[in-house]
């Protein structure tokens, strides 16, 4: 007989004194996200008026530069350690914003983009180590949830705020927003530089590890690795790149709704992960997470159908209500994802390996954030708008036989979220 799952109630508990410090500010650095994510094309396009053909170049510089950063940056975490690299990180974004502030003119825009671009590539693989070197394997699954609860809650904050406090007709309310954004990355910084300043250092090699081949060629020659990765391409694919790019394109241009109507959709979006992250984190503790993520490909399957729904009634309040229940049941899939997917990659890393580990899955996320908002954008503008619906519902459907059919079989059981109690008692 397995033993009860651990209870949402005894996780602060468990939780190490450097993890509460990691969560503590969460909120207040996302809430400076959300208050210049939704404005970045009113600001540069309304507020600095660059062209928009302009403006499209520039956004598409973050993630090219994030893209070509998570190599290197997974190099300089398994030999400088998580906690350097994740500094300059947070010093990176503070400039980007600082510049971005003052971007009267396209080359100082695109500065402060790639900065932030570059930065925003580097952080998530140091991020993910750094909690991999603070928090036990056996919290890290209910940590990454609750992290990632706390981070839509400040973007939901910070996107409500920054609505209130824009105005294109005042240049000093944009320049507010980015300074806000700014200062919201110092306490992290602080925590880094004063309370955690022992933690995540250089890995430690033995004598084996030491001589050990470390290219990504390597790594991704290291059992269960690849099929991870190109697990995680296809997710961002079906999945998060679309949900910002495909989603409100479709919505626009098919279901005829307004952009009041997709802020709806996305507050609903924000809302349902909030509210339901910590009952999802209880009800997958131990479970296989493959199985977690088939639950998930489901969940994005319909959400996608919800979305070819609302253009068949173009222009009402149906085609609305049904966007919205599209980013709702996305929401679900999301809040079974973030928990699963870094836990999985981080207890499958070895300790002088985990910047590669990550930067490979982040990797895998960018690339996909590249490609896919191409092809909605070429589906759509080519009056393919159905067949784009089919890709997405194939390419989600597609995720849980990956999960099952090639990932699962390679992963060990406890990497796979299996206690070894539950091992036990199945012998």
């Amino acid at each position: 007989m397995s033993s009860p799952r651990p209870t949402l109630a005894s996780f602060w508990h468990d939780l190490p004194r450097e993890g509460r410090f990691l969560l503590s500010v969460v909120v207040f650095e996302f809430i400076g996200t959300g208050l210049v994510l939704p404005f970045h094309v009113v600001y540069l396009h309304e507020v600095r008026d660059f062209p928009l053909s302009s403006v499209g170049v520039l956004l598409a510089l973050p993630p090219l530069a994030g893209f070509l950063a998570t190599g290197p940056g997974g190099h300089a975490i398994d030999r400088f350690g998580a906690r350097v690299n994740l500094m300059g990180c947070l010093v990176l974004l503070i400039v980007g914003d600082l510049v971005l502030v003052l971007a009267d003119t396209l080359w100082l825009a695109g500065l402060g983009l790639v900065l932030g671009g570059v930065a925003h590539g580097l952080s998530w693989p140091a991020w993910q180590s750094l909690v991999a070197a603070v928090i036990p394997q056996r919290l890290r699954q209910r940590y990454f949830g609750l992290n990632f609860a706390l981070l839509n809650l400040g973007i939901g904050l910070g996107g409500i705020l920054g609505g209130l406090l824009a105005d294109v007709d005042r240049l000093v309310t944009f320049q507010a927003l980015y300074l806000v954004d700014a200062l919201s990355f110092v306490p992290a910084l602080t925590i880094l530089l004063l309370p955690l300043r022992h933690v995540a250092g250089r890995p430690v090699h033995d004598a084996e590890t030491a001589q050990e081949k470390v290219s990504y060629l390597a790594v991704l020659r290291r059992p269960a690795v690849a099929p991870v990765v190109a697990l995680g391409f296809l997710v961002s694919f079906v999945g998060y790149a679309q949900l910002n790019i495909g989603m409100p394109a479709f919505a626009r241009a098919l279901g005829e709704v307004s952009t009041r109507g997709l802020g709806f959709a996305f507050a609903a979006n924000t809302a349902v992960i909030v509210v339901l992250q910590l009952l999802v984190l209880q009800r997958i503790e131990g479970h296989r997470r493959t199985r977690v993520i088939v639950v998930m490909g489901l969940a994005w399957a319909c959400s996608w159908l919800l979305l070819g729904a609302s253009g068949l009634a173009p222009g009402t309040l149906g085609a609305t209500l049904l966007v919205a229940a599209c980013a709702s049941v996305f929401a679900f899939g999301e809040s079974l994802m973030q928990p699963t997917l870094p836990a999985l990659v981080n207890d499958l890393a070895p300790d002088h390996l985990r910047g590669r580990y990550n930067a490979l899955s982040s990797g895998s996320f960018q690339l996909a954030a590249i490609i896919a908002p191409v092809v909605a954008g070429w589906l759509i503008d080519h009056d393919a708008g159905y067949a784009y619906i089919a890709l997405l519902v194939l390419g989600s459907l597609g995720v849980g036989l990956m999960a099952v059919g090639h990932v699962e079989r390679r992963l060990p059981p406890g990497v796979n979220g299996v206690r070894e109690d539950d091992l036990v008692s199945v012998v």
